[in-house]
């Protein structure tokens, strides 16, 4: 079988099947199975279950079940609550339109904590949204903020979707995972200018200011509220800092975040075995079908390599000498067209076997690649028809339409967007960070 044929035919099929509703590691699987059986024969399937082990057993990929972990143990330590308590705190009483700010702020240390986008656009559209509604918020501004801050979460470490996309893609974990934390602060500072000057423009869109306040009158000071999130702030250096200064690797550093987050759930009197039970067991479920998936992946990946697709395509892409930006940008706009209407996930392990020879045909700075890549994946979760958080957040608020979330979240989308380019334009944002790292 020649090399086109077995790349088309093995992506056409694979497309095929997730369009119909088959789960992401099912459709992996059939499709490595029968490519195996007509390849290599009956023979072939030592080579699968080798192929299957080798990836599953990977010592970076168990960064990933103990980053969910420490995610659900601090949603259940009673951490989140003290978070959004003393951010509360923090943000000025005199700002217009604080809550916009809580939330962009609030919703995207909640991602990077807890790696679950979906979890903090259901839990802030339950809590935080009627609130901000009830005190004469803007509801399809509202909306948009808490959307905009929770598709942050594949961007800002620790980001369970770097670690297997630096898996897949076969560079450093931790360098990826630290590549994501500027982008992540432009774009959530990019959200604040944009809401700031629609407040500006229509000050209606948020109540009076002594309204807004009339709460805050018993509240603790700003000092009290920074030491309550101290804790905190120790978890994330815990599970991004020590990556940052050498001084752990990824998985290192996301086994302390796991003690670090029982130790905190111990100080705040929320630790007891039954809790420990539920957060191993729900991120067991979840880390399983990651794993599943990814195993997987790896394999359609490699055999992609073996009937020569992979190389093919470098050859081809590098006789086409097309300009690399143009290039960049097609490489880009696929999966930004792909994730909105298919699995995130699963546009992710189909993609990347494929892009692998291409960028290194394009010499392109994979860190800086991988990590536009990242964003653009977090771009997808957003916009509609089909982003996952939207999906999230209807859950939570059912007498809010699709229509009103959708438009909600379109101009987030395009702000994300324009910092796409920026970070295309200045890589050094993407970079500097990598750059300084002490160690791979």
């Amino acid at each position: 079988m020649s090399w086109w044929a077995a790349f088309f035919g093995s992506v056409s099929a694979l497309l095929f099947l997730l369009v119909l509703g088959v789960p992401i590691f099912v459709a992996f699987l059939l499709l490595n199975v029968v490519a195996v059986a007509i390849i290599f024969g009956p023979a072939g399937f030592g080579l699968f279950a080798n192929s299957i082990y080798t990836s599953g057993t990977l010592v970076a990929l168990a960064a990933v079940p103990l980053f969910v972990l420490m995610g659900e143990i601090l949603f259940r330590s009673g951490a989140m609550e003290v978070i959004f308590d003393s951010l509360d705190r923090l943000v000025g009483r005199k700002i217009r339109g604080r809550q916009y700010v809580l939330c962009i702020v609030l919703s995207a240390i909640l991602g990077a904590l807890s790696g679950a986008a979906m979890a903090v656009a259901g839990m802030l559209g339950r809590s935080l949204l009627p609130a901000m509604r009830k005190r004469g918020y803007d509801t399809r501004l509202s909306t948009g903020t808490i959307l905009a801050g929770a598709s942050l979460d594949p961007i800002i470490p620790p980001s369970v979707l770097a670690i297997i996309v630096a898996t897949i893609a076969q560079i450093s974990t931790g360098k990826l995972l630290v590549a994501g934390l500027l982008p992540g602060v432009l774009l959530a500072g990019m959200f604040l200018v944009y809401v700031i000057v629609r407040l500006r423009i229509n000050p209606a869109l948020a109540p009076d200011v002594s309204m807004d306040a009339e709460k805050e009158k018993k509240r603790g000071s700003a000092v009290v509220a920074l030491l309550r999130m101290l804790p905190s702030a120790l978890i994330f250096f815990l599970a991004v800092g020590l990556v940052l200064l050498g001084i752990a690797t990824p998985t290192e550093a996301a086994a302390t975040g796991v003690f670090g987050a029982v130790v905190l759930a111990a100080y705040y009197r929320r630790l007891s075995l039954q809790m420990l039970k539920e957060a191993v067991f729900s991120s067991v479920s979840v880390a399983a079908l990651v794993l599943v998936v990814m195993t997987c992946a790896v394999m359609f990946s490699q055999l992609l390599t073996l009937t020569g697709a992979a190389r093919e395509l470098g050859l081809i892409a590098t006789t086409l000498n097309l300009n690399p930006f143009v290039m960049l940008f097609a490489m880009l706009a696929l999966p930004f067209v792909l994730f909105m209407f298919l699995d995130q996930v699963a546009v992710m392990f189909v993609l990347i076997p494929i892009y692998l020879p291409l960028v290194k045909a394009y010499s392109f700075d994979e860190i800086w690649f991988w990590t536009l890549f990242l964003i653009v994946a977090a771009i997808g979760g957003l916009s509609p028809p089909f982003g996952y958080t939207l999906f999230a957040l209807k859950s939570a608020t059912p007498d809010l339409s699709m229509t009103e979330i959708y438009k909600s979240a379109w101009p987030f989308v395009w702000i994300m967007v324009l910092g796409l380019v920026l970070m295309i334009t200045f890589p050094g944002i993407i970079t500097l960070l990598p750059n300084l790292m002490a160690r791979p």
